[in-house]
């Protein structure tokens, strides 16, 4: 299976255009015009593409692949559990790259001809989506536009709160359950658990504002409430899910890995786990997460609110749930984050029809990149092969350095490669074995 290597690494810093601005409720004072995103392409010895995405504010990973090129060239892309450990080695380093996985399992699931669900056990079909906001209104306005979500026959829609008092939060809960009826389906973000106040000041909820405001929300029909404190006050989180009846919903973006989430499991800190596997740690990080979070009873409904790259990663790990019944978070607040520009360089963006989203049946993460977009709206920063990768060295260590320091980490891929494919031969797949440890506690 030496095909599938991974011979070249591309990296993009991709911006692309909102048709109007956004202001999101998460970044008090900021005004999104543009979707960035940092993408990578792995590509096998076969030609076998893998595609990722992570949102970025800047051009902060540019140094990325100077570290990326010398621990990722050479791997297999089916060998996951060493990608994985590559990807943790990083982290020492201070680099969060869980994002890069689910590149290998899009080229995984072209080689074997299927969409990433099926690998992971599921089947096509349909999910239920339910519309997910991203601005704060008020009054009129809000009722509006959750009004004209659920006529798109959406299954529910989600408010964002941010104000500066309780009492402005809790008016726009109210005005909105008011106009449009108690039989809406409607949920709410607070946006606690990672605050953002480097432009405008941002609210801090304590346990008393989140306990009266969620106790508030249950009074009024609300069917969860996302985030309403810091992410990692455990005894805080755990204290206000005990002592209130809505479910409590949160772990998106940076609680990390399956150690983290451990402990928000055994302290009961949430109802409802939101892991997006983009931060989270990767496809089967993210999936040993869902195991656990079934085995303790609780429920899975990723966060999605990324980029149509990150939808598709975390939709396959929705299909392939036992979770799938539920709704899944469908990014969307018109005029300006709409489908053709959270998807910009998708082929074909992600589209519901009534509020159901069908499932890809393309394989591996079920997209295809459209290069004149790509063209358009990427610029490429790091090529990484490995004569560059090998010419770098050189020229930072020297020649016997170099030389010496390659020979090392050949020796090392080529008796993996060797163990995995007496593995392969043997029966066993090595790229999903990793998934069955999250079957014991």
């Amino acid at each position: 299976m030496s095909g599938m290597r991974i011979d070249r690494i591309d990296l993009w810093d991709v911006a692309v255009p909102l048709p109007a601005p956004v202001y999101p409720s998460w970044i008090p004072g900021f005004r999104q015009a543009e979707n960035r995103f940092t993408l990578i392409r792995l590509r096998t010895r076969d030609g076998i593409e893998g595609w990722s995405a992570v949102p970025s504010i800047a051009r902060e990973r540019e140094g990325l692949g100077s570290l990326l090129g010398p621990y990722f060239l050479g791997e297999r892309a089916d060998d996951i559990p060493s990608v994985r450990q590559r990807l943790r080695e990083l982290g020492y380093l201070g680099l969060r790259c869980g994002w890069i996985e689910p590149a290998c399992w899009d080229i995984l699931g072209k080689a074997r001809g299927k969409p990433v669900y099926e690998l992971l056990g599921g089947r096509g079909g349909q999910v239920a989506c339910y519309a997910s906001t991203a601005e704060v209104r008020s009054g009129r306005a809000r009722a509006r536009e959750v009004e004209e979500r659920l006529a798109e026959g959406f299954g529910a829609v989600k408010l964002r709160v941010h104000a500066a008092t309780l009492a402005e939060d809790l008016a726009q809960i109210r005005e909105t359950r008011r106009a449009v009826g108690d039989g809406a389906v409607l949920g709410v973000d607070a946006n606690q658990a990672w605050r953002v106040a480097t432009l405008a000041d941002a609210p801090l909820w304590d346990h008393a504002r989140a306990f009266a405001f969620c106790r508030e929300a249950e009074e009024l029909g609300y069917a969860w409430v996302e985030e309403p404190l810091p992410m990692d006050d455990y005894a805080g989180l755990a204290k206000l899910t005990a002592s209130t009846r809505i479910p409590i919903a949160g772990g998106e973006l940076n609680n990390q890995g399956r150690p983290e989430f451990e402990t928000l499991i055994a302290g009961r800190c949430y109802d409802i786990l939101q892991p997006d596997a983009v931060f989270t740690g990767g496809i089967a990080e993210t999936w040993e997460i869902v195991e656990r979070a079934r085995q303790a009873g609780l429920r899975y409904t990723p966060h999605t609110w990324t980029n149509g790259i990150g939808f598709a990663v975390n939709l396959q790990l929705f299909a392939a749930s036992p979770f799938r019944d539920a709704l899944l978070e469908f990014p969307y607040d018109p005029p300006g984050w709409v489908p053709e520009a959270r998807d910009g360089l998708l082929a074909a963006p992600w589209r519901h029809v009534r509020g159901m989203l069908a499932l890809p049946t393309a394989p591996g993460l079920g997209f295809e990149i459209d290069r004149a977009a790509l063209r358009r709206w990427g610029r490429r920063f790091y090529v990484g092969t490995k004569l560059r990768v090998a010419l770098g060295a050189v020229r930072d260590r020297g020649p016997a350095d170099a030389y010496r320091l390659g020979r090392t980490r050949l020796a090392r891929l080529a008796a993996r490669s060797r163990a995995l494919d007496e593995a392969i031969a043997g029966g066993a797949d090595p790229a999903t074995a990793a998934l069955v440890r999250a079957a014991s506690p």
